[in-house]
C-alpha cells in the first residue's frame, strides 16, 4: 500500500550532479516535495535501477517472482523482451507476462517482440506478425519494439522487417537492436533503418562503431555473456549513450545480486558516480520514456537506499511509495500464477540418438565459450565402434542434441567441445530462441533418460549421472516455474552443482546450453533442423560433406 511518509539522508541528484542532506516527502506513492536541510544523515537516497534489457523468462521465474527477488538489489523496473514465451506461445504468451507483472508493486515495461520465429530454420511454437505488433503497440505497457535480430532483413531492407520498424516509428516507440559483429557500413545502415540499440558488442571496438552511427551501447552481463569488462571503459567519454542490463539472468544469480553488482564494479575502476547512476538509472528511463522516478518532485516514489558510495549495499527499495525491500529481504508475499504450455511431444528411445558412420570420422564441431555467445566451428576425429559416431571425453567432444517440442520429429544430433562432462547428460526445454529441447551428453541412454524426464513434466532443466537424476520443472510455456522464486533458486543451484560434479568447468553449463540453439549469433549452432552456420546462414553438414 502506498502511504504518506519522509525519509531523510544524503540525496544523490543525478539531473543536478550533486549530494546533499535533506528529506523526501511522499504523499500517495508521489514525491511532493525535496528539502535540501541539515539532517542526521545515515544513509544515501537515489533513483532504484532500471535493466535496459532482460528476458524475464530466463530466470526461470514469472514476472511477480522475478520483481521479489530483483528488489532486494535496488531494482525497481525492468525493459523487457518477452520473445521467449513468444515463440512459445505468440501474443497470448506476451500478454500473460503482461498481466503477471501486474500482481506485484514493480514496474515492469515489455517490448513487442520484433522476430517471432526468430529464424525459418528452426520450429518455434507460434508467429507474431505486424499486424500483432501493431496490436501490442496500442498497449500503454508495450514501450519498444524488441530487439530486431534479423539483421540481414535490415540490412536488405526486407518488406516485413522494414514494416514492423516503421509501425515502430508510427507509434512513437524505441527500436532495439541485435547486431553481433556487425560494423562499419554494415552497422551504419543497421542504424539507418531506425535501430536505436544495441546489446551484443563484445569488443569496444565494436561499440565505438556501433556509437559512431549514432546508436546507444548496453553493457550487458549476465549468467552467459559476459561484456562488462571488454566495454566498461567506453562509459568514460560516453555517459550519456551507455546503458547496463543482464539480458538474462539464472534464478541462483539473481538470489545473488543484479544491476547493485555492475555499479559496484564500475565504481571500484573508478568511474565517476554520476556516469555509473545514468547508466544504471537515468538514461534507460529517457530513453524508452519510461513512468519511473528519478528522484524529482512530482516524481513517482522510486527510489533506493545504500549505506554508503564504496560498499553500496541496498538497504532498502521503494515503488510508488512502498517499501517492497528492506535489509536485504523482499517485501512482496507471494502470488499463485496460473500455468499455461505448448508442449506436444512423447518419450524417445536411445536409438534415435545414434549417429551412424564407418570407421572414424572426421566431424564438425560446435566450440563453446564460457561467458559468450558466440560460437566457433572446429573439427574433430571420433571413433565409431559397432558403425556408430560416439562422444570422446579425452577430447571434450560430446553429443548435442535439438529435439522438437512441438510435435514429433526425429532428434537432429552434431558434437559441441568445452562442456568437460565426464559422464552423464543434462537437457533443458529452455532453448534460445524456439524452446525446443536441448541436450548434452556423454552416452545415448543418459541423453535420452534426461529428455525424458524434461518431456515428463512439459519443461524443465534435468541432469542425469548414473542413477543419479535431478528435474526441476518448468511449466510455465516450458521455460517457467510458477513457484516461490527463491524455492526455484535453490533447486536450480542444486542442479547446477550436479552438473558440475559431473566436471563441467564451465561458470553455468545450463545457460550456456540454451544458447547452442540461438542461430542468429555465430557461428555455429544446432536447430531441431540441423547444424547452422551463423554467417552464412545456411545449414551445413556434420561431416563436411
Amino acid at each position: 500500500m502506498q502511504s504518506n511518509f519522509s525519509i531523510s539522508g544524503r540525496i544523490v541528484d543525478l539531473h543536478q550532479q550533486e549530494i546533499y542532506e535533506g528529506t523526501v516527502h511522499v504523499t500517495n506513492g508521489q514525491i511532493k516535495k525535496i528539502v535540501r536541510e541539515a539532517v542526521e544523515a545515515t544513509h544515501y537516497i537515489l533513483p532504484g535501477f532500471v535493466d535496459a534489457h532482460v528476458h524475464i523468462e530466463s530466470s526461470m521465474l514469472v514476472p511477480s517472482e522475478f520483481a521479489r527477488l530483483a528488489v532486494v538489489h535496488g531494482t525497481v523496473a525492468t525493459v523487457s523482451d518477452p520473445h521467449e514465451i513468444g515463440n512459445v506461445l505468440g501474443v497470448k504468451g506476451v500478454e500473460y507476462m503482461v498481466e503477471n507483472g501486474k500482481k506485484v508493486p514493480f514496474k515492469f515495461y515489455f517490448g513487442a517482440p520484433s522476430c517471432v520465429p526468430a529464424t525459418p530454420f528452426e520450429t518455434a511454437g507460434a508467429e507474431i506478425t505486424a499486424a500483432d505488433i501493431e496490436t501490442l503497440f496500442k498497449r500503454d505497457e508495450i514501450k519498444y519494439l524488441a530487439e530486431m535480430m534479423n539483421w540481414p532483413g535490415v540490412l536488405h531492407r526486407d518488406p516485413v522487417v522494414m514494416e514492423k520498424i516503421e509501425l515502430a516509428k508510427k507509434y512513437g516507440k524505441a527500436v532495439d537492436g541485435h547486431a553481433p559483429g556487425l560494423r562499419g557500413e554494415q552497422a551504419r545502415q543497421y542504424a539507418a533503418a531506425g535501430i536505436t540499440t544495441d546489446h551484443e558488442c563484445f569488443t569496444a571496438e565494436e561499440a565505438l562503431d556501433k556509437l559512431a552511427c549514432g546508436m546507444k551501447i548496453l553493457i550487458r552481463e549476465g549468467s552467459a555473456a559476459k561484456n562488462f569488462e571488454a566495454l566498461i571503459p567506453l562509459l568514460a567519454d560516453y555517459p550519456d549513450r551507455i546503458m547496463f542490463c543482464s539480458d538474462d539472468k539464472h534464478p541462483d544469480n539473481l538470489l545473488e545480486g543484479h544491476l547493485n553488482l555492475l555499479v559496484k564494479r564500475a565504481l571500484a575502476k573508478g568511474h565517476n558516480l554520476f556516469h555509473v547512476l545514468r547508466a544504471a538509472c537515468l538514461n534507460p528511463v529517457e530513453h524508452y520514456k519510461l513512468e519511473v522516478g528519478l528522484l524529482r518532485e512530482n516524481d513517482p516514489a522510486d527510489f533506493i537506499l545504500v549505506d554508503n558510495l564504496e560498499a553500496f549495499n541496498v538497504t532498502a527499495t521503494y515503488i510508488d511509495g512502498t517499501l517492497v525491500a528492506a535489509a536485504g529481504e523482499t517485501k512482496i508475499s507471494f502470488t499463485p500464477s496460473e500455468e499455461i504450455n505448448n508442449f506436444n511431444t512423447t518419450p524417445k528411445i536411445p536409438e534415435q540418438f545414434a549417429v551412424p558412420a564407418t570407421g572414424e570420422a572426421c566431424i564438425r564441431v560446435i566450440d563453446a565459450f564460457d561467458g559468450q555467445l558466440v560460437t566457433r566451428e572446429s573439427w574433430a576425429t571420433l571413433q565409431a565402434p559397432d558403425g556408430l559416431l560416439v562422444s570422446d571425453t579425452s577430447q571434450d567432444v560430446l553429443k548435442l542434441t535439438v529435439v522438437n517440442r512441438y510435435h514429433e520429429a526425429p532428434p537432429v544430433v552434431a558434437f559441441i567441445r568445452n562442456f568437460g562432462l565426464q559422464r552423464g547428460a543434462i537437457a533443458s526445454s529452455v532453448g534460445h530462441d524456439s524452446h525446443n529441447i536441448i541436450a548434452v551428453g556423454v552416452d545415448d541412454e543418459s541423453l535420452c533418460r534426461a529428455i525424458n524426464l524434461v518431456i515428463g513434466a512439459k519443461g524443465g532443466v534435468s541432469a542425469v549421472d548414473g542413477a543419479s537424476e535431478q528435474l526441476l520443472p518448468l511449466p510455465v510455456a516450458g521455460i517457467m516455474s510458477a513457484n516461490d522464486g527463491y524455492k526455484v533458486a535453490a533447486a536450480y543451484s542444486a542442479i547446477d552443482r550436479m552438473s558440475k560434479e559431473m566436471d563441467s568447468k564451465l561458470a553455468s553449463p545450463f545457460m550456456t546450453l540454451s544458447f547452442m540453439a540461438l542461430l542468429v549469433i555465430p557461428s555455429l549452432k544446432l536447430s531441431d533442423k540441423g547444424l547452422f552456420n551463423g554467417e552464412t546462414f545456411e545449414f551445413v553438414s556434420v561431416t563436411g560433406l
